[in-house]
Parts: structure tokens; sequence; C-alpha cells
């Protein structure tokens, strides 16, 4: 049986149950590629700093090169000994090319190899995030640019209130996603600093060259305590914060996609591809990609809550604890991943229906510009609420729209209204009228558009 890499000190087994419950391999595996990455630069570190020779440091660089190969094509073999990907790695790299392979974990800890690790791994992951948060914006600004036109209700605890541009609603969502896009560059900045360097908790005692050893693995940094280093979870939390808030965000969008596309509404109709039928009920279209980005948000909180309940009574350095980091980071970057691009999709592909979304509009969501009428005759807001609020009234007796009082039935309730009032009752008119930055008029969500298009190239600009 191979050694285990903190065995010499025991001459006991190791409960059987005790091997399964203290293995990770069958979840950390997945950091395969960020592991073998950091362990060929530590070999040159190790070079640099006298520990190796050439040879010696060429043989663990192309033993491990062929461990990486290994796992790309499927063929590497897990074993029962291997408790986690560090194990597994150099186990399989002692098999290729023999004692010189134990030479690679000089000055190093698991305790700092699995920390540079995760945040190798989560750096690669977050640029992925970052283009499908990027698509999901773009399509967004570029419904709106196509479909400027399109007017509909805007609602307040679900109730209709004024008339908006679909345009508007849709970047409502997009200036959302845009700030998510904005903290996750921030959890990036934080996560790419290399803990490798710090051992189990004291430092490395070969006098490694951290600086070179950051600078070829990427990072912009190093940490700068080694007692932190080794114990920081901070950026997986933050990670989870993100993708918690991130996923409230498309939860949210698709609560409103799942109200517009139902019969009651039909604003949008679904793409077949974004939807299911049921079981039981042949007629029946579900919204069944929306409702998981629903769902899917409680699911992500949870893991936040659970990290940060891990941690908060954590004595200082490495614990067993911090094992449990990573499933819940996995599975939110595998969740999030997936619910932007669901997102993506179903956005592109739903079809708008704009005489349903125009017959929803009704003359008693111009309320708010009959006062703001009066307002422009120089009658006082409150008053002028007053007044108009009477006037909804008055048409809700008479059984009639709120556009249909005569002008008789409006001066009896204030002698400033005139026969202009007539241009009230123009849904066109009134979102136009919203003409302040950020307002629902055309120009208005023009240059939203164009913001939001500047931003997004710059961007690709950065990325380039």
């Amino acid at each position: 049986m191979t050694k285990k890499l903190w065995g010499g000190r025991f001459t006991g087994k190791t409960d059987p149950l005790m091997e399964e419950f203290n293995a990770s391999i069958h979840f950390d595996r997945r950091l395969w590629a960020a592991d073998i990455r950091g362990s060929q630069a530590y070999a040159r570190a190790l070079q640099r700093a006298g520990l190796l020779t050439e040879a010696e440091c060429k043989a663990i660089v192309d033993g491990l090169e062929q461990v990486a190969q290994e796992w790309m094509h499927g063929q590497f073999v897990i074993h029962p000994e291997d408790e986690d990907i560090h194990t597994a790695n150099e186990r399989r790299l002692t098999e290729l090319i023999g004692p010189t392979a134990g030479k690679l974990h000089t000055g190093r800890s698991r305790n700092d190899q699995v920390a540079t690790d995760v945040r190798l791994w989560l750096l690669a992951e977050i640029e992925h995030l970052r283009r499908h948060l990027d698509q999901l914006i773009a399509v967004a600004v570029e419904r709106a640019g196509d479909e400027i036109d399109l007017l509909m209700p805007g609602y307040t605890h679900l109730q209709p209130a004024q008339p908006v541009r679909w345009s508007h609603w849709l970047l409502s969502h997009a200036w959302a996603w845009q700030r998510d896009a904005q903290r996750l560059e921030e959890v990036a900045a934080r996560t790419n600093v290399m803990p490798l360097g710090s051992g189990a908790l004291a430092g490395n005692p070969f006098a490694i060259d951290r600086q070179a050893l950051a600078e070829e693995l990427g990072f912009a940094d190093i940490t700068r305590n080694s007692m932190d280093a080794v114990s920081d979870r901070d950026f997986i939390v933050e990670f989870l914060s993100w993708a918690t808030l991130t996923m409230v965000h498309l939860s949210r969008f698709a609560e409103d996609l799942i109200i517009y596309s139902s019969r009651e509404f039909g604003y949008v109709t679904l793409a077949d591809a974004y939807s299911t039928g049921s079981s039981l009920m042949p007629q029946k279209k579900n919204p069944d990609a929306l409702e998981l980005l629903r769902g899917k948000s409680g699911r992500l909180g949870g893991h936040l809550a659970g990290l940060v309940m891990t941690l908060k009574g954590l004595p200082s350095t490495y614990n067993k604890d911090l094992q449990e980091d990573k499933e819940p980071l996995f599975d939110a970057v595998t969740n999030v991943s997936g619910a932007l691009q669901i997102a993506c999709g179903v956005l592109s592909t739903l079809q708008t229906n704009p005489a349903a979304m125009r017959a929803a509009l009704s003359p008693e969501m111009l309320a708010t510009d009959l006062a703001d009428y009066l307002v422009r005759k120089g009658v006082p807001f409150r008053e002028a609420h007053h007044v108009a609020g009477a006037a909804v009234q008055m048409a809700e007796l008479q059984g009639a729209p709120l556009s249909q009082l005569t002008l008789e039935d409006l001066q009896k309730l204030h002698s400033a209204f005139d026969a202009d009032v007539e241009t009230v009752w123009s849904f066109e008119a009134s979102v136009e009228r919203r003409d302040v930055e950020g307002g629902t008029s055309r120009r208005a969500v023009l240059a939203q558009i164009a913001q939001l298009r500047a931003w997004l190239a710059a961007r690709v600009d950065a990325s380039a």
C-alpha cells in the first residue's frame, strides 16, 4: 500500500469509515489542472533555490505533464488511498519517475498548496463567468435597441402603475447585471494573490522566491502573512456572496418573465427550447427554465450561509473544517455558470407580443400624468394629486375609463382644467414626458443603450 503523505508518525490503521469521511478526492479532483500547474511552477522555484538539479526539475515537470495528459484524456486511475487531488497526483508522479518525486513537496504543505490550487482554479472560472455575464448584458442591450418602440405597463406592488418602454424594463435588469460584473472583478482582484510559499503556517524555510513564483503562475501579488494565507477563505465567501446576489437578480428577471409569459398577461412567448410540458395536461407549456433560475437562487444562498457558519468559530491557521469550502464553491460555479447561459438563451429566443402589451395599457395608468398636467398649470402637487384621485373615483362611479371624463366633468373638480387636457391621454406622450437621464423616454433609453454598449466595448478592449 502507498504510504500516506502524513503517515510517518502513525502505526495504527485508519478506520475505513474515517478514510471515506476524510477523503475529498471525489470532489477536489476538479482541481487537477491547477494542482499540476502549481506543482510544476514550484519545482522550478525549488531548482532556482538550489534544492533540485536541472535534471531533477525536468523529470518532475515532464512527469507532471504526463499526469496532466492522463487526466485530460480520462486515463487517470484513482486509487483507494488517494485522499485528495494532491495525494493522487504525487502518488502517480512517484510511479512515473521514482523517488525524485519525493523532493517536490520540499518546504511545501498541503495547506498552502490547496489554497493556491483553489485560487488558480477560481480565477479561470471567473473569466468564463465574466464572458457569460457580458453576453447576457449584450443580448439585453441589443433587444432594447431593436424593440425600443414597444410600450407596456410598468408595475409597483405588481399593480399596473405607469406606461414604460419594454426596452426600459430590459435595461433595468441589464444594469443590475452590470453591477454584478463590477463586483465579480473585485472578487477576482482579491482572489488573485498567491499563498504558495507559506508552508503549513510559518512560511517556507528554503528561501523560495515567492515573487518570481507568483509571476510565473500569473498572480498579481503574494499573501503577506503565512498564518493568514493558509486559512483565508474570504475570497470564497465573497465569491459565494457574488453568486448569491447574481442569482437573486436572475431570479427576479425570471419571475417577471414567468408572469409576463402567463396566459393572463401574454406579453412574451418563451421558446420551446426553454419550456417543458405537463405529464398530465397536454395543453401546458411550463416556464421550467425560468423556475429553475428562481429555485437555484435559494440553493446558492444556502451555500453562502453554510460556509460562513463553518468559518465563524475556527481557531487560527488551517483546520480540516476548511475542506468544506470546496463543494459549495464548485456547486456554485456550476450553477451560476449554467444559469447565466440559460438566462441568455431565454432572453435571446423569446418572442414579444406587442398587441398584448398595448392592450394592457389603460387610461387609469395616466392618473399621475393628469396630476402633472395640473402642476404645469401652477397647482401644488399635493392638491393636484388629490384632484386626480377624485377624477379616478368619478370615472369608476360612471363605469367609464378615466380618459372618457368630459372637460365639464374635470372642471367640476378643478378650474385649471382646459381643452388641452386631451394631450394627457397619450401613452406615447406619457413615456416621452419622462425625458430625464435614467427615464423611459426614447432619448433617455437610447442613452442607456449607448452607455452599456460603451461599457461592454471597453471590457472587450481590456481583455484583448
